[in-house]
Order: structure tokens, then C-alpha cells, then sequence
């Protein structure tokens, strides 16, 4: 498990696609938020599809 890994169940997560220039598709990038994302707090970004992942602080 990679540091800064988000720690909770399937299904708590919601997945965000940051876009990525010149890809065709949705691409690597994602913003991950925690629960309900507008009061969790939690966000993580990963830029290489859930490879690795630095917590996002506001």
C-alpha cells in the first residue's frame, strides 16, 4: 500500500477525472474525494491511476 493511500471501503470514495492534455480518453488523472465531498474534507489526487496518491489540504 502506497503512503497517502486512501484507507476506506469501496463505495466511500468518489472518483473525479482531472483532464489530461492530448489523451483520447478520460486519461490517468482523478480527484478522489471522501463520503460526502462537500463536508468530508477528504480529497486525494492521483496522477497515475491509482498507483500512488498525495492527500489534497485545503
Amino acid at each position: 500500500m502506497n503512503p497517502g493511500y486512501p484507507k476506506q471501503k469501496r463505495g466511500y470514495y468518489h472518483e473525479y477525472t482531472v483532464k489530461t492534455p492530448r489523451a483520447r480518453n478520460r486519461g490517468v488523472r482523478r480527484i478522489i474525494a471522501g463520503a460526502d465531498p462537500q463536508t468530508s474534507g477528504e480529497y486525494y489526487y492521483t496522477e497515475d491511476h491509482y498507483e500512488s496518491f498525495r492527500r489534497i489540504k485545503e
